[in-house]
């Protein structure tokens, strides 16, 4: 049976560390604060405003929120963008959005220094390029830091990243190249998939589609870090990866709940407090 790796312990390093720093920086009489910009009320939207701002009270990280009604114009959204930008005491921002938003406009207009969720072109430019400006997506940058934790060296390993979205599959693709991984980028179109991810050491399941990855598609050895969560109709949680299967044959596999998700929120506070670092040397 598989290892199972955990976030809470990953979660929980991550955390001392950021209070470490807050407290240095305290000590020079900087906070590292968090701007959170939301539109409406989604429910999704306010569950990761609630987790984001649990974590952040938790680590000493302030966060200022920017309310706007649902019926807010684009150039109202542009405006509380530009604020935060130009406050030198806001260090990072989060910005869910409506669909009726231009997202694409809001994403450009978003200082990259301030985008702790690695949502603007110049923070997913750097992780292509590796000149760090900006700052991966959360939860690319949570599987890095779960290998990280757990010993996991990547070095000439064969890692397969099922998923190509700028908010998973695409950052973490370059996040393990960049630790000199060899990596194959795979989608719900590529033929053969389960055999693929057969021939991987390391497989990174982030489809969007609950337990797509069954038996076939794992082999003795493996870890497997399942990104995907999903809500079934019972109200139980499951990820992209046939957890039983997964399990059988693979030597560590991350759960869901409890996997990468519970890392996240911690990134994005670390993050918060690396963008404080920044701004002032």
């Amino acid at each position: 049976m598989a290892e199972i790796w955990k976030g809470a312990p990953v979660a929980e390093a991550l955390n001392a560390r950021a209070i470490a720093q807050v407290e240095a920086l305290g000590a020079r009489g900087i906070h590292p604060t968090l701007a959170i910009i939301r539109v409406g009320e989604r429910p999704d939207d306010l569950s990761y405003e609630r987790g984001a701002m649990k974590r952040c009270e938790k680590l000493g990280v302030q966060v200022r929120r920017f309310l706007l009604p649902q019926q807010a114009s684009q150039a109202q959204l542009l405006e509380a963008i530009a604020q935060v930008n130009g406050d030198p005491g806001i260090h990072g921002c989060l910005l869910p959005l409506p669909p009726q938003m231009d997202e694409e406009a809001a994403r450009r207009a978003l200082s990259p220094a301030k985008d702790v969720d690695g949502i603007t072109d110049g923070s997913l430019a750097g992780v292509f390029t590796g000149s760090g400006e900006g700052y991966p997506p959360c939860t690319a940058q949570a599987c890095i830091e779960i290998l990280d934790h757990y010993g996991y060296s990547l070095q000439g390993k064969r890692a397969v990243v099922v998923g190509r979205s700028l908010v998973v599959g695409k950052p973490v693709a370059m996040l393990l190249l960049a630790r000199h991984a060899t990596v194959t980028i795979c989608h719900t179109r590529t033929q053969d998939l389960p055999g693929i991810c057969r021939g991987a050491d390391l497989v990174i399941a982030a489809a969007g589609k609950p337990r797509m990855l069954t038996q076939a598609y794992f082999a003795p050895g493996q870890v497997v870090l399942d990104v995907g969560i999903h809500v079934l109709e019972d109200g139980s949680m499951c990820g992209d990866v046939d957890d039983e299967a997964a399990q059988q044959l693979a030597a560590a596999v991350t759960p869901v709940p409890g996997g990468v998700g519970t890392v996240t929120t911690s990134v994005l506070a670390a993050q918060v407090v690396a963008a404080a670092g920044k701004a002032v040397g």
